[in-house]
């Protein structure tokens, strides 16, 4: 057939385009997975590109490789990194559980393109994607191993960096709104008065602690199962191979990864991965209650709350003329809700860590990566087009605040909780004052002034 080669695998015969870097395994995962057209992560082809040029230069250190073979795959590993050859992964997530197909898939690209380096052409196997690209690995301690480089990398450098950006952003609005008095809030009722640079110090709390837990969670993902091949035990590769070819890995990425202290545990379960994503899972969460918030606190802007002024970043109705919608919010609550169903996904993709093997890693590695990158983008367009021109409307704010019957909680010493609760009927039914019932209550003016000064109460321990 025109515009074809013929290699042969295990298995016989395959057509592969004529130009592609990949090979039969490649062609026959194409052929085997058409599902959903979504390929391996970029993340994923550059993590495993690191993996083979340092194994490549391991493997020559080591005595293993020629040193022009060894070069030339370095050579074509590094291009690999760097995701001059993206096109060359076409096989889909949805794939064999082990990402055997993905690690073949790289182990051939590199491999032509060694060859064609060499001046070999495509497909003569002078450079050869098992004996020498993959020498020293399997599937099964590759792939995992690329997942958490490629995790812990995006982490550090899309989702913390962001967290970091928005906690800054909330600390600054917790500063410019700290004289701010408004009404609190509990099961969507009145409740005693803060000010809302409080408010808003509670929300960059959560963000700074959503940091940590991810923090922690993610230092799990510094172990590599690199040096376990097969099942864990280290069949057909050199002793040294593993540590060696992680810490050359470790330095390059300038991230702590070490050996997998136990590879049967690296390559049986996936607890790290897990573990991460119920991090993002929580942080989705904060981000959630924060978004919502901020949606709520700004509704209106007449008939609402309307406590908070939204940036208008777009018209917000094709029929409403002059409508602001929270559209920022809504984007990061879409996210939210996004990797929470991420995370579901991957729980149950780790409950399959049958015998010495996790068979749904492509799975896993698809959802946590997809979470971080939504998150960071999401977090990162929110602060930056809502809370950087997010203003606190004071006038409401008081407004609220001086109708609100909550007030009456600091009478409780002074009076009692059973008169006091009377008291609040009282104003709601006649529509007087909590002040002015009080003073016929016989309670001093003096002691009302103290007792009903809203900022006295955001702050009743000084």
């Amino acid at each position: 057939m025109d515009g074809y080669r013929i290699e042969q695998d295990s298995l016989g015969e395959m057509q592969v385009p004529e130009d592609a870097l990949y090979g039969a395994q490649t062609a026959r995962a194409i052929e085997n997975f058409p599902i959903s057209g979504i390929p391996l992560d970029k993340s994923m082809i550059s993590a495993l590109g690191l993996i083979k040029k340092h194994a490549a230069q391991i493997n020559l250190e080591l005595g293993l490789l020629d040193a022009d073979i060894a070069e030339a795959i370095i050579r074509a590993a590094t291009e690999v990194v760097e995701g001059k050859w993206n096109t060359q992964f076409p096989v889909d997530t949805f794939q064999t559980g082990s990402g055997t197909s993905s690690n073949m898939n790289a182990n051939e690209v590199i491999a032509n393109r060694a060859a064609r380096l060499l001046g070999h052409p495509i497909g003569s196997k002078a450079v050869h994607p098992n004996d020498q690209v993959n020498l020293g690995q399997s599937s099964n301690d590759v792939f995992p191993s690329a997942i958490h480089i490629a995790c812990a990398e995006q982490l550090h450098h899309r989702l913390l960096p962001a967290l970091e950006q928005l906690l800054q952003q909330l600390m600054e609005k917790t500063e410019e709104f700290k004289n701010i008095l408004k009404i609190g809030r509990t099961h969507l009722q009145d409740a005693t008065p803060v000010n809302m640079g409080q408010i808003f110090s509670g929300y960059a709390r959560q963000v700074e602690l959503a940091h940590e837990r991810l923090s922690v969670s993610s230092s799990s993902l510094y172990e590599l199962a690199l040096g376990g091949t097969a099942v864990g035990t280290g069949i057909n590769t050199h002793p040294k191979f593993g540590a060696k070819t992680i810490a050359a890995i470790a330095r390059e990425t300038c991230l702590p990864f070490r050996e997998a202290s136990n590879h049967f545990e690296a390559q049986g379960a996936k607890d790290a991965l897990v573990t991460t994503s119920s991090s993002l899972k929580g942080c989705a969460i904060s981000l959630f209650k924060i978004a919502n918030d901020i949606r709520f606190l700004a509704s209106g802007p007449r008939c609402g709350i309307g406590e908070l002024i939204l940036p208008a970043v777009q018209p917000g109705s094709s029929i409403m003329p002059g409508k602001i919608n929270p559209v920022m919010a809504e984007s990061l609550l879409q996210v939210c809700a996004q990797v929470i169903g991420n995370d579901a996904t991957v729980a149950l993709a780790g409950l399959s860590g049958n015998f010495e093997l996790n068979v749904m890693m492509p799975v896993m590695a698809h959802n946590i990566l997809q979470s971080i990158e939504l998150l960071g983008k999401a977090i990162r367009a929110f602060e930056e087009k809502c809370l950087g021109g997010l203003q606190a409307d004071e006038q409401r704010c008081a407004e609220l605040l001086e109708q609100s019957l909550a007030l009456v909680t600091a009478l409780v010493p002074e009076i009692g909780y059973d008169r006091a609760a009377e008291l609040a009927k009282q104003a709601h039914k006649t529509g007087q004052t909590l002040r002015e019932l009080a003073l016929k209550e016989g309670v001093a003016a003096e002691v009302l002034d103290k007792l009903l000064d809203p900022a006295a109460m955001t702050a009743p321990k000084q």
